[in-house]
């Protein structure tokens, strides 16, 4: 477990995935958030129009939500893996290069000057060899850890670039997996899940950014609500 443990911080060190996932992380499942608060705002609309019966079928939310949810889930891992690929890509180009450049310079460094001194040269070369040798060795081997380390953060970042909007999604559909009808209540108790979690997000965002928690706080319900009141206009 310990070399498991080691080996990650490691990738971490040369990759800073931690960092990138963690920030991948909190923007889709806000983007997940707010796609599916826009699909509920626009049956809570309907259902509002429609004050006699005041109920909507869940399936046709859940329909809608886990589609949009699935949807972003492939999106989020295909298109992040196929843009960390290409950047792996060209970095491997880039250090391939730069070992060419170092191998190319190891015969100039073997060339005999004075014939005089053969046997000396002959053995600073065996020397310069060996050494040579051992250097590039090493870079094989340091190139070698970070493709490692690369291949694994390009796995990871995809993975919560995927599940990130698809938690998102997600969440605000709970109180429709319980009843067959969708009511004015159900709808209320989604936009509460939703600013529960955006407050949490907000409290997360604070956090890392060493700022005041409740300004974070803010500025998320401040963008749910600017979406709530923009989709209703538009609706309406």
């Amino acid at each position: 477990m310990s070399k498991i443990k080691s080996k990650l911080q490691m990738y971490d060190k040369i990759t800073r995935f931690s960092k990138i996932a963690r920030r991948y992380f909190i923007n889709n499942i806000y983007d997940g958030i707010l796609t599916v608060s826009g699909i509920l705002i626009g049956f809570f609309v309907l259902i509002l129009k429609d004050l006699p019966n005041m109920t909507i079928s869940s399936i046709y939310i859940l329909l809608t939500g886990l589609s949009t949810s699935i949807t972003m889930f492939f999106s989020g891992i295909s298109g992040s893996y196929l843009s960390e690929r290409a950047e792996q890509k060209k970095t491997h180009i880039e250090l391939d290069k730069a070992m060419g450049r170092l191998n190319n310079e190891i015969p100039e460094m073997l060339k005999i000057e004075e014939e005089e001194r053969e046997i000396e040269k002959a053995m600073l070369i065996q020397v310069r060899l060996k050494r040579e040798k051992r250097k590039k060795e090493n870079r094989k081997q340091v190139k070698s850890i970070y493709i490692k380390a690369q291949n694994f953060a390009s796995l990871v970042v995809s993975l919560v670039n995927g599940v990130a909007p698809f938690l998102g999604g997600l969440m605000p559909l709970i109180p429709f997996f319980i009843v067959p009808e969708a009511n004015f209540f159900m709808f209320l108790i989604s936009f509460a899940i939703i600013f529960f979690c955006l407050i949490l997000l907000g409290i997360f965002v604070g956090r890392i950014s060493q700022e005041s928690r409740i300004k974070s706080i803010l500025q998320m319900l401040l963008a749910f609500t600017l979406t709530m009141v923009i989709v209703i206009l538009f609706l309406g």
